[in-house]
């Protein structure tokens, strides 16, 4: 029996309307519409809230969350020096609403870590290099009232050895390495102690339960300028104009100390490709605004200009360079 038109153009509407809701089903019908309009956006951060990653994460958030008009949330899950978060990102769906911020640090990690949950260069799609600050030698005036200078802190070291301690933000962390570094040049003998974050270490130092910390800028620039730690040296070949009363590392009589800490932005491999050129090019848009370049100079970084394939080539030579620091150092950590 022949089909009447009325029928055969309900059917179809129907048969559209179903395709229609499998494509907003699908990852690749929900990505169709006009990201990032579906839901909020997560920057994981693999440490603690109060860090040098959050003295970035959080102004570059507020940011996008304007330029966006949508809300960017930081997630912080601290611990194992910013590996855990790590990990646990590189198993989140790429789903475009996920995103990870994580820093040098995890250019150390390959060297130090006999097995980690993740891969670096496989498990993440590089975004941008969002601060490059240079570290700082950071001195608690309350636990050491007495020293003044980079000078008199080595020759205490040196006439205490393995009673001065250091904080970090984690076995293998970037301030960690420092610290190392910075006992091979000076030739002191100091105690490692390890925090889930630069947070927490940092609250330890400014109260004086720990004495020291090789610390990046975007952290310590606060409490320097405060008053609250002393710098006793930029580890940079120029002063900083952030902390412009504190000597570079060589003025200061030590040559050679010069490192520097970094943070990037990373999408989950498997991100949709127009996604991550989407969020690259917020990001450079955000990086050129007036706010964030304030709040970068205030903590004591300039505004990189790293992205995508620059990015990736720069993680690869920093996996080789701190490698070779972690080893003669000697720097291991247990999983």
């Amino acid at each position: 029996m022949p089909v009447s038109h009325s029928k055969t153009t309900r059917r179809a509407t129907l048969a559209g309307l179903a395709l229609g809701c499998l494509a907003v089903l699908s990852p690749q019908g929900a990505l169709a519409q006009a990201w990032p309009a579906a839901r909020p956006i997560t920057l994981l951060n693999p440490f603690p809230a109060g860090g040098g990653t959050d003295a970035f994460a959080r102004p570059l958030a507020a940011v996008l969350d304007k330029q966006l008009n949508q809300r960017v949330i930081i997630d912080n899950r601290g611990g194992a020096g910013g590996t855990l978060g790590a990990g646990q990102a590189s198993k989140m769906t790429p789903d475009g609403y996920t995103f990870f911020v994580g820093a040098a640090h995890h250019t150390i990690a390959p060297a130090i870590y006999p097995k980690l949950e993740y891969d670096l260069e496989k498990d993440f799609v590089p975004i941008a290099v969002i601060a490059m600050p240079p570290q700082v030698v950071s001195l608690s005036p309350k636990a050491l009232p007495n020293v003044k200078s980079l000078k008199d802190f080595i020759a205490h070291a040196k006439a205490n050895p393995g009673k001065i301690n250091f904080g970090s933000s984690g076995n293998g962390s970037t301030h960690h390495v420092a610290g190392e570094m910075f006992k091979m040049l000076a030739g002191v003998d100091l105690v490692h102690v390890p925090y889930r974050g630069a947070g927490p270490a940092m609250q330890d130092l400014v109260s004086g339960k720990i004495d020291v910390m090789f610390d990046g800028l975007g952290s310590s620039a606060p409490q320097i300028q405060g008053g609250n730690l002393l710098g006793l040296a930029v580890a940079s070949e120029a002063r900083n104009a952030a902390i412009p009363n504190v000597p570079t590392a060589e003025e200061a009589g030590l040559k050679g100390y010069v490192v520097s800490t970094w943070y990037g932005v990373w999408a989950i491999r498997g991100t949709p490709p127009d996604v991550i050129e989407k969020m690259t090019a917020e990001i450079r848009k955000a990086l050129a605004t007036d706010e964030i370049k304030t709040i970068w100079a205030n903590n004591g970084s300039a505004i990189p200009s790293i992205y995508r394939d620059d990015f990736a080539k720069f993680i690869s030579a920093e996996i080789q360079k701190w490698g070779k620091v972690a080893r003669e150092a000697k720097v291991t950590v247990s999983n």
